[in-house]
């Protein structure tokens, strides 16, 4: 798989980046899983990892960390990404999240995240959604430090809009290498809000998850689903590929990065080799309208 330099001034990472945000079940979530999916990611080209402190409460980090540090692979052929600031809440009245881009959270959460991925450094770390209480002029300067202790090499956001990612870049000596957004056919808000023009003014490129809105164009029974699974099967009949190939290429078009969310080898596969499906822009332009 080809590597693209995800910024002007940000790493090379693989044009499908796996993230591990469904790994959520403890049956799932073993060193044995960890390790084989790695292996498979690898063998296919992909070598960029996303992360979240977030993902079943820490426990993927320290199981990727731990398959990494007992195999062979070098930590500098792989890319890693993770977040921090999205936060959980129980009482005895309710339960839920709530967001936390505060210092003390952040620097705590770097910490613990380079202990559980054994680590010296990490490759991106992403704000992982907009805290309308953090003090924006803490939060960059802290980031700044991690940035110059070698602990962080480059900074990203998640869930930001074009306001909330400017107000932060603007308080950065070192420019924002992305943002993590959810972007497919079925949610295609990022182009009409000016997002993704932002990410491409910064000389970026986004990182797209829920490729396949979460299985929705597969399996959606909903008017807009089968519209555009229909518009899709047309399409990849005419390369030769399947619906799924046919709507990663669809991102891959447009310059995105999709995260391959799946535990499943075969769609994993799919949506890495969908990179090599060229949509003209007449086919782009047919899916496009047929989400519409």
């Amino acid at each position: 798989m080809e590597k693209i330099y995800i910024s002007e001034t940000g790493p090379e990472v693989s044009a499908a980046i796996y993230g591990f945000w469904r790994w959520n079940t403890p049956a799932l979530a073993t060193e044995k899983k960890v390790e084989d999916i790695i292996n498979y990611n690898l063998e296919l080209g992909v070598n960029t990892f996303d992360h979240s402190n977030n993902y079943s409460n820490g426990k993927i980090e320290e199981l990727f960390g731990k398959v990494i540090s007992k195999s062979n692979i070098n930590r500098e052929d792989i890319i890693i990404s993770t977040k921090s600031g999205i936060r959980n809440f129980s009482n005895k009245n309710s339960k839920g999240v709530y967001y936390d881009l505060s210092p003390e959270h952040i620097t705590k959460s770097i910490e613990e995240s380079l202990k559980r991925l054994k680590t010296d450094y990490i490759d991106i770390f992403l704000l992982e959604h907009y805290d309308p209480l953090y003090q924006v002029e803490e939060t960059a300067s802290t980031l700044i430090k991690l940035l110059r202790s070698g602990k962080v090499k480059h900074i990203g956001v998640s869930n930001f809009n074009v306001f909330q990612h400017r107000l932060l870049a603007s308080h950065l000596n070192q420019p924002i290498v992305t943002n993590h957004i959810e972007l497919n056919l079925l949610q295609s808000s990022a182009i009409d809000d000016g997002r993704l023009d932002f990410i491409k003014e910064q000389y970026s490129k986004p990182m797209a998850f829920a490729p396949l809105a979460g299985g929705r164009i597969l399996n959606g029974k909903d008017k807009k689903a089968i519209s555009v699974r229909k518009a899709l099967a047309e399409i990849a009949k005419n390369h030769s590929v399947n619906v799924e190939q046919a709507a990663v290429a669809w991102l891959y078009k447009l310059g995105a990065l999709p995260i391959i969310g799946s535990t499943d080898k075969k769609r994993i596969k799919n949506a890495a080799s969908a990179y090599s499906v060229n949509l003209s822009r007449e086919e782009w332009y047919q899916l496009y309208n047929a989400a519409k």
